[in-house]
C-alpha cells in the first residue's frame, strides 16, 4: 500500500516538475503519464487491500464456493479495470505517432477483453458447480 502511495507521489511530482520547467507538450505527456501512474497505483493498492482482507483479516479460509467466487471476482475485476485503463491511456499516448505504436495498447485492450470473457466463463461454471453441489446435498 505504501508503494502505491509512493507511485502516486512520483507521478504527481513528475507532473508538477514538467508543468513549471518545460514546454506545454512535455506537460501534456506528463499528464498522461501521471494518469498511468495513478491507475497502476490504484491496482497495486487494490491488490494489497485484497490480500490484507483475505489473508490477514479474514484468514479463516473459504468455507463455500460462493465466498471463493466473490473473493476471486473482486480481485480479478480490479486487475481488469487497471488493464483496461492502462490500455486506454496507452492509446491516447500513442495517437499521432503511427500505427506501429498502437500495437501494445491495443494488445492490452484485447487481453483485458479476454480476461472479462474468462471471468464470465469462470463465474458461469462456478455457479453451475455450486448448484450441482447444493442439488447433491438435497438428495442426500
Amino acid at each position: 500500500m505504501l508503494l502505491a502511495v509512493l507511485l502516486v507521489g512520483f507521478g504527481l511530482s513528475d507532473l508538477v516538475t514538467r508543468l513549471f520547467h518545460r514546454s506545454w507538450q512535455s506537460a501534456q505527456t506528463a499528464v498522461v503519464h501521471a494518469i498511468s501512474y495513478v491507475v497502476i497505483a490504484l491496482a497495486v493498492f487494490d491488490v494489497a487491500k485484497y490480500f490484507m482482507e483475505e489473508e490477514v483479516i479474514l484468514s479463516r479460509g473459504k468455507h463455500t464456493l460462493a465466498e471463493a467466487r466473490v473473493s476471486l471476482t473482486k480481485f480479478i475485476t480490479s486487475i481488469i479495470i487497471a488493464v483496461f485503463v492502462e490500455g486506454l491511456v496507452g492509446v491516447f499516448e500513442t495517437r499521432g505517432e503511427g500505427a506501429a505504436t498502437v500495437v501494445y495498447p491495443a494488445a492490452l485492450l484485447l487481453v483485458a477483453t479476454l480476461m472479462v470473457l474468462s471471468l464470465g466463463i469462470y463465474l458461469k461454471l462456478s455457479v453451475q458447480a455450486e448448484g450441482e453441489k447444493k442439488k447433491e446435498q438435497l438428495e442426500d
